[in-house]
């Protein structure tokens, strides 16, 4: 009889060391990150109240670890590389320290739950450590800007000044249809004020004073084709469509604010500027954040996101962040000629 002799072991039998340290290369960024982090106190910005019910919770500063080592190396990473790499990276699972691997949604309710808005304490904590212990002159600073597009729809622009223009409009058409009204009304001895400006709540009443005088119910009115309207519902409808006009210049006015002039549609933080790389060739104004600057002996002291589309406005709270971080001002900015102005050289 023939002998069949199975073997049980395949060429490709996953070998591990006891220890994953003695395989991590010693000029490796690792061991310089972990020694930064743990000369600082995290404790104070991590949650330290332990659920009653439920799994045990992660180790937070841990996740941290992860966190900032995985931004460090690459930039930006999105959460399911992160994930990936806890499970891949030999680096990343010397961090963890015998930990499973975190998963994509663990990640994302830490940094919304916990870091959201406790990553700027945390990056002036690294700094002052590390400034410390390297002696970086904080007396000069040297100052600059870039452009990003953000992560909104190309024409989805709103434009302050169109609104306004538009509303200046609708306050005239406004004024005729009251003269109009005031006319087929004079019988029953009221006449409603006309203005250059009209408020929202001015109209609203206005409306519900005609719907008494005029005893139209709005429920009754007719739509589509083969009706006809009364002079009443005409009125009713002209009046309520310019309200809801000047309702939506409102909203989109208070949207922009007083600091810029347009913003988008699906990214309502995003202002249209126009960017370093023009894709299109078209000198076109995109969605997007102008992202400052400020580096002291090749480290990145402070940062600050702003919606202005000149560098000169930026100067301004660059530096007074600059001062609520360290608690001084930089001696000597260093910028070019983009932010220069007078009340930049005044300031």
């Amino acid at each position: 009889m023939k002998k069949y002799q199975q073997e049980y072991n395949t060429p490709y039998q996953l070998k591990f060391p006891i220890e994953i340290e003695k395989i991590i290369e010693t000029t490796d960024p690792v061991y310089t990150f972990c020694e930064v982090i743990d000369h600082i106190d995290l404790n104070k910005y991590l949650t330290t109240e332990e659920r009653r019910t439920g799994r045990p919770r992660y180790d937070e500063k841990t996740l941290l670890k992860v966190i900032l080592f995985a931004f460090m190396e690459n930039g930006y990473e999105s959460l399911r590389k992160i994930e990936k790499l806890c499970k891949t990276d030999i680096r990343f699972m010397w961090l963890l320290q015998d930990e499973p691997p975190p998963s994509h949604m663990t990640i994302d309710n830490f940094m919304n739950n916990v870091l959201n808005g406790k990553i700027e304490e945390i990056f002036a904590d690294i700094n002052a450590y590390i400034f410390e212990q390297e002696n970086v002159d904080m007396d000069h600073v040297y100052i600059d800007g870039t452009k990003i597009t953000a992560n909104a729809n190309k024409y989805s622009w709103v434009w302050k000044k169109s609104c306004e223009k538009n509303r200046v409009k609708v306050f005239a058409k406004i004024t005729e249809l009251l003269s109009e009204i005031n006319t087929r009304i004079a019988a029953f001895g009221v006449k409603f004020g006309v203005r250059e400006e009209y408020a929202i709540e001015y109209l609203e009443q206005i409306l519900k004073q005609y719907i008494q005088l005029c005893g139209f119910d709005p429920a009754s009115a007719v739509r589509g084709r083969g009706h006809h309207k009364t002079p009443e519902q005409r009125y009713y409808d002209k009046l309520t469509s310019y309200i809801a006009r000047l309702k939506k210049y409102a909203e989109h006015i208070k949207i922009c604010g007083n600091e810029r002039n347009s913003y988008s549609k699906t990214d309502h933080d995003a202002t249209f500027m126009r960017m370093k790389k023009d894709y299109m060739g078209n000198d076109q104004l995109l969605p997007g954040y102008n992202i400052q600057f400020g580096v002291c002996d090749e480290y990145i002291a402070v940062y600050d996101v702003k919606q202005y589309a000149s560098d000169m406005d930026c100067f301004k709270p660059l530096m007074e962040k600059f001062h609520r971080i360290y608690g001084k001002y930089p001696e000597y900015p260093v910028t070019d000629a983009g932010y220069g102005s007078f009340n930049n050289y005044l300031y």
